[in-house]
């Protein structure tokens, strides 16, 4: 197996650990970004996202000068075969998915393009997207070229395992010579087995949102289940047991809680409902998805002005946890922006802490809360106890320490972490998602 060239354009997560990853099975790889500032820092081993071993996968393929980053996107273009366009497509305001930097980065390499060369769009882009990408490189080179649609499904938290170890690679690509570099890219991930999906383009871009929007909605629908369960008395958990047994619905993404978040699910469903609105395609399911998942944050909220009451002046809750998942220093669509938010908004003080987003969360809220060195150090003196994160180092506290250090021995859990009975016997009250009293 020949060692690969290969340019990835966009060093945020997407891009850096698929870099990373393919600069790891031995190919040469330059990463390219256009702001300086992080170029320097990744050329200096500092890692601007957490994911678990991304970091040492990065500075060991740097030492080996597999892994190389840059600015100079034409001469990065010029000495690849093969290169991955990894850029953001934010969310516009109508829930479309903005193109932009997308196109801009078709046309850089096409006019950098100095012989036959595969396109790889490996950003999250609609239906249809390759073909725009197709003219914007035919208006500006006379080489050949194909386009190739590879979309990614990495969970955060695990995206690194997940790339050397993928379910399956998919491919959409309408040349058997595309086709066949792509294999080749990713022959060394599948030693024990072959899980390449070739499709069409448009398949391919169609099953990345297709994947996203099912995973929302099967989430949703179990949070919608679990607000009746609190209605009717039935334990949500206990519901959850008897329907992930069966084979034909299975045990993942099946948690009641707070909702989904970061950067790809409330992007891509939204971005299917304006899809499916332009074709007029009403996507009634998905929407419901989107719907219900703004509901739960607003769910878990009133749970505590039903306890405090709707003016929270001079109470002060601790929140453990503020990335809208454990592994992850991404605060894009958390749950705790809403949920803090709306609790500032009723008069309330918050001290909050988490073991590796209170940077980005400085972002989101600046000095509007407390931010502490530690789980414990949040509680002293608070009213009461939010959990909105799962992390590992929350599962299985201290109570009795907790106990004393609350005001009033209340705690709010938005991940069902906790032993109903273990808690009600050790004096707390306890605030669940989906359990009846």
């Amino acid at each position: 197996m020949k060692c690969m060239k290969i340019t990835v354009i966009g060093t945020g997560y997407v891009g850096l650990v698929a870099g990373a990853c393919f600069a790891d099975m031995g190919n040469e790889v330059i990463c390219i970004d256009n702001n300086l500032k992080k170029i320097e820092q990744l050329q200096n081993g500092i890692i601007p996202i957490y994911e678990p071993g991304l970091e040492e996968l990065v500075k060991s393929n740097t030492i080996e000068k597999r892994l190389i980053f840059s600015d100079d996107i034409d001469s990065a273009v010029k000495n690849s075969q093969v290169c991955f366009i990894a850029v953001g497509t934010p969310q516009g305001e109508d829930g479309s998915a903005d193109l932009q930097y997308v196109f801009n980065v078709a046309k850089s390499i096409a006019q950098s393009m100095n012989g036959y060369k595969v396109i790889v769009d490996k950003s999250t882009v609609p239906v249809g997207t390759a073909e725009k990408v197709t003219e914007i490189i035919k208006q500006n080179t006379s080489y050949p070229f194909d386009v190739v649609s590879n979309p990614e499904f990495l969970k955060q938290g695990n995206a690194v395992d997940d790339f050397l170890h993928p379910d399956r690679v998919v491919i959409g690509s309408n040349s058997d010579r595309a086709t066949q570099i792509m294999q080749d890219i990713y022959a060394p991930f599948f030693r024990t087995g072959n899980r390449v999906i070739v499709m069409d383009v448009k398949s391919a871009e169609m099953t990345k949102y297709a994947s996203n929007s099912f995973l929302a909605t099967k989430i949703s629908f179990m949070n919608e289940i679990a607000n009746l369960c609190e209605k009717v008395g039935a334990d949500a958990e206990m519901v959850r047991v008897g329907m992930s047994t069966d084979s034909r619905i299975g045990n993942k993404f099946l948690f009641p809680g707070l909702g989904y978040g970061g950067s790809c699910f409330p992007k891509d469903v939204k971005a299917l409902i304006k899809t499916g609105r332009e074709n007029n395609c009403e996507m009634s399911i998905i929407a419901s998805a989107d719907r219900v998942n703004k509901s739960q944050r607003k769910s878990f909220v009133e749970k505590i002005v039903h306890r405090f009451g709707e003016n929270l002046e001079g109470k002060t809750f601790a929140v453990w946890g503020l990335a809208f998942k454990p592994k992850t220093n991404d605060m894009r669509e958390a749950p705790s922006i809403t949920i803090i938010n709306a609790l500032l908004k009723r008069g309330a003080k918050i001290k909050a802490f988490d073991p590796k987003a209170v940077e980005e969360a400085k972002f989101y809220f600046n000095n509007k809360i407390t931010y502490t060195n530690s789980a414990y150090e949040a509680l002293e003196g608070a009213d009461g106890m939010l959990l909105l994160t799962e992390w590992n180092e929350f599962r299985r506290p201290d109570f009795e320490k907790i106990k004393t250090m609350l005001k009033t021995p209340v705690i709010f859990d938005g991940r069902n972490q906790y032993d109903t009975k273990r808690l009600e016997e050790k004096g707390f009250e306890y605030h669940q998602i989906g359990r009846g009293k």
